[in-house]
């Protein structure tokens, strides 16, 4: 109930010069990721940031009186704060303060789920805590806990720098372990001849979504709902990498992995401590970023993202620019015309899934056609396979073997030559 939440009141400073505007509406999308309400907001125009106060003297006063009058429990400021910053002005506004770094870590703390995931979260709140020591430390001992508090929590902020250093190190170890199992998975995957490709986007973009879209459509209803992952309308819903394998359009089988959603100013102990898993999109052999077309800061949300993957990536990776809820689409001056590398979708309603489908399938594996074959007695493991790995039809048996169509992709057309009757049917 909204009674029982934190009464937020959000700071920003917009600088004079800077052109990218305090996305204020993102910041209240994270405050409710928080179980936190939003009461008021304010924005002060500065030529540069107070290193005292953050804000000015005359701001900062005005922030105070908001507090009273308000009942703020928490102000939060839409930047990353110092730990200096963060005692200053809890003193002069008798509130807690949380800055735009320590909120996301708190979100994160609390939609972790999975024991790497959770130690992740706990190794990004503790390199962010370790310079606020102080501050931090006042914050808990004051207010006991809340936005900005969970994870490690007064316990862990408490310790003092030596020991969380050498908790630091603790969870690197053991997440340097995790990344063993995951790199022995990712070597068997290779070896099966099992592409990977990855969904990124900016956080609530429809990634879950899409993969749950691709699970129904090959999957029983049975099969479907107990391979499905956690889908909900708003920031940061999942964190976890979630993993499911697809059949592609000619047979080949594919791992789509969903990925941590990207952030304006995603905070740096975030990409250090999941760099394990959102090192799974630099060994993609296809990335789809998928893309909200209705998001009203489209442009900037999709450099993000782009700026993100290359910041990961060290290799040319094919990427597909996907549109995704088409479906909810109020401009219909926009073109949602489909080419080779630009695809629009409804994930929701599973619109143009077999097109992405398609599309990825020739990204990675290139062109396919459907042949008719005919193989002997002596060779059936060879139809087998077929039968197990491509799509197969119209399959007779006879006494010398067996006749059927099958869909070969061009690359291996040669391996199976001996066995063609008839081809390029598609």
């Amino acid at each position: 109930m909204e009674e029982n939440k934190e009464r937020c009141l959000l700071i920003a400073v917009q600088l004079s010069g800077n052109e990218e505007e305090n996305d204020m509406e993102e910041l209240e999308q994270l405050i409710e990721a928080a179980d936190g309400v939003v009461i008021s907001s304010i924005v002060q125009n500065r030529q540069s940031i107070d290193n005292r106060y953050y804000v000015g003297q005359g701001k900062l006063d005005e922030i105070a009186n908001y507090v009273k009058e308000l009942e703020i429990d928490t102000v939060v400021f839409n930047d990353e704060l110092s730990g200096s910053q963060i005692r200053n002005i809890e003193e002069a506004v008798d509130a807690k303060v949380v800055d735009r770094t320590n909120l996301i870590l708190d979100i994160f703390a609390k939609r972790a789920l999975t024991k790497e995931g959770k130690l992740q979260v706990e190794l990004a709140q503790l390199k962010y805590s370790l310079p606020r020591l102080i501050g931090l430390n006042k914050n808990l001992s004051r207010l006991g806990g809340g936005i900005g508090t969970r994870g490690p929590g007064e316990q862990k902020l408490e310790l003092d720098r030596r020991r969380i250093k050498e908790k630091i190190n603790d969870i690197q170890t053991e997440l340097n372990e995790l990344e063993k199992v995951r790199e022995t998975k990712r070597k068997k995957r290779m070896k099966d001849q099992v592409s990977i490709i990855s969904i990124v986007g900016y956080t609530n973009a429809g990634k879950s979504t899409l993969l749950n879209s691709l699970i129904e459509i090959q999957h029983t209803e049975e099969e479907a709902e107990n391979k499905k992952v956690f889908v909900e309308d708003m920031l940061f819903a999942t964190l976890e990498t979630e993993l499911r394998r697809v059949r592609l359009p000619g047979g080949r089988r594919a791992v789509f992995s969903d990925t941590v959603g990207f952030i304006k100013k995603l905070p740096t102990q975030i990409v250090e401590a999941f760099k394990g898993t959102l090192e799974e999109i630099k060994y993609a052999d296809l990335i789809i970023h998928l893309i909200d077309i209705n998001d009203e800061n489209l442009q900037q949300h999709k450099e993000t993202t782009t700026k993100l993957i290359e910041k990961i990536t060290d290799k040319d990776i094919p990427v597909l620019t996907v549109y995704n809820k088409i479906d909810k689409i109020i401009n219909d001056k926009i073109s949602t015309v489909s080419t080779n590398d630009i695809i629009y979708i409804s994930a929701k309603n599973k619109y143009n899934i077999d097109l992405l489908l398609e599309k990825a399938d020739y990204k990675i594996n290139g062109a396919k056609h459907k042949h008719s074959l005919k193989i002997s007695n002596k060779h059936l493991k060879d139809y087998y396979w077929l039968y197990e790995n491509r799509y197969t039809e119209n399959v007779e048996f006879d006494g010398d073997g067996v006749n059927f169509d099958a869909v070969l992709y061009d690359n291996e057309t040669e391996q199976f030559r001996d066995y063609i009757t008839g081809g390029n049917n598609e």
